[in-house]
């Protein structure tokens, strides 16, 4: 059973939440300010933090700073209806998803374990993936360009292994978002050109200057074979 952690403020919609989770098959603790969230993500107690962006004091963005510093731990955070701008911040700093405020427990706990399912090791086909300096361990999610480790979240390595299993032939934003996040593509939603930028900066480049992820006009990305 994992153990979610829910940092928000609201105390009545915390608690709606974590009683829906604990009767869903998980165990859900609730905390409410982002003080208290990060000392509890950073404990090594929880599987999955749930993290609301608006919160008094530390907030949700600048806590999601804090346990990036010093954790990998898969992080969903809680954003405002149509505020593109956290979103994408989250997302920048490490965030492994989101949902939009007010959510329904039902597509949280969709999410979740749709977050939890990625951060598996796989069943199949698990050998390294090598591609020019690129290397990919799936079956111990760590990354190596020429040798040096590559610090990616969970939803990076899914991404990276997904684009590495299709070297040299473009993959479409639905099927990353599908095999990725878990989840269909929504219009609009750019989620994936986020996580593949901050991909792109922590990866090394080709002899050539470029990067090794290509955009594909109206095709996706191509994880380029050398």
């Amino acid at each position: 059973m994992t153990h979610i952690l829910l940092v928000d403020d609201d105390v009545e919609l915390s608690g709606m939440l974590r009683d829906y989770l604990n009767q869903d098959g998980f165990f859900a603790t609730a905390v409410h300010d982002g003080e208290s969230g990060v000392k509890a993500a950073l404990s090594g107690d929880f599987g999955i933090v749930v993290l609301d962006v608006m919160m008094p004091g530390i907030s949700g963005i600048e806590a999601l700073r804090r346990i990036r510093a010093a954790s990998k731990v898969p992080v969903l955070m809680l954003t405002a209806k149509g505020d593109d701008m956290d979103r994408i911040v989250g997302l920048e700093l490490g965030a492994d998803d989101y949902v939009p405020k007010p959510c329904l427990p039902r597509e949280l706990a969709a999410r979740l374990r749709a977050i939890l399912r990625r951060t598996q090791p796989a069943d199949v086909a698990s050998g390294p993936i090598a591609v020019g300096a690129l290397t990919v361990f799936p079956e111990q999610r760590r990354v190596e360009w020429s040798g040096a480790p590559v610090d990616l979240t969970s939803t990076e390595f899914n991404l990276l292994e997904t684009l590495a299993r299709s070297a040299g032939r473009p993959v479409g934003k639905a099927a990353l978002s599908e095999q990725a996040l878990g989840r269909p593509l929504v219009r609009f939603d750019r989620s994936i050109d986020v996580h593949l930028s901050s991909i792109r900066r922590k990866l090394g480049t080709l002899p050539d200057g470029r990067s090794c992820i290509q955009t594909v006009y109206r095709q996706g990305y191509q994880l380029i074979k050398e």
